[in-house]
């Protein structure tokens, strides 16, 4: 599966990945791949159990009661300036969801962080970027 999308920007760099970035892909489909990584990141599949903060996770989450599950999971494994990329299907796609873009924020806001970028992940998922409020980093 290719993920570049629409815009034929790699998808790292649409991420905001940059070289050194330990960076976690939670839940996602078989097949799915990064396009564009620089060299020295591999990603791993689910959190490691040691305790590490990651600077990207991206979570793919087909509804509601999975964010809400997941989210606070991940939150705190994100380094101060990390970001969580929250993916989900999008209505076109024909997956079934009861979650879209405003889901996700009210689910992600009053765990104190904020939206402050979306994006196509690939033709069947779309993502909104989560990082801390300054207050909270």
């Amino acid at each position: 599966m290719t993920t570049t999308g629409y815009s034929g920007k790699p998808l790292a760099a649409k991420l905001g990945i940059k070289p050194g970035y330990a960076v976690v892909l939670d839940n996602a489909p078989a097949g799915f791949v990064v396009e564009g990584l620089p060299g020295d990141v591999m990603p791993l599949g689910r959190l490691g159990r040691v305790p590490t903060q990651y600077d990207v996770i991206l979570a793919f989450c087909p509804d509601r009661a999975r964010l809400a599950k997941r989210l606070p999971v991940l939150l705190p494994r994100t380094t101060t300036a990390g970001m969580i990329w929250v993916a989900w299907p999008k209505r076109a796609s024909g997956v079934p969801t009861d979650l879209d873009e405003n889901g996700v924020r009210e689910l992600a806001v009053p765990l104190g962080v904020v939206d402050v970028k979306v994006c196509a992940i690939d033709a069947t998922w779309s993502g909104l970027k989560l990082v801390r409020r300054l207050a909270n980093r």
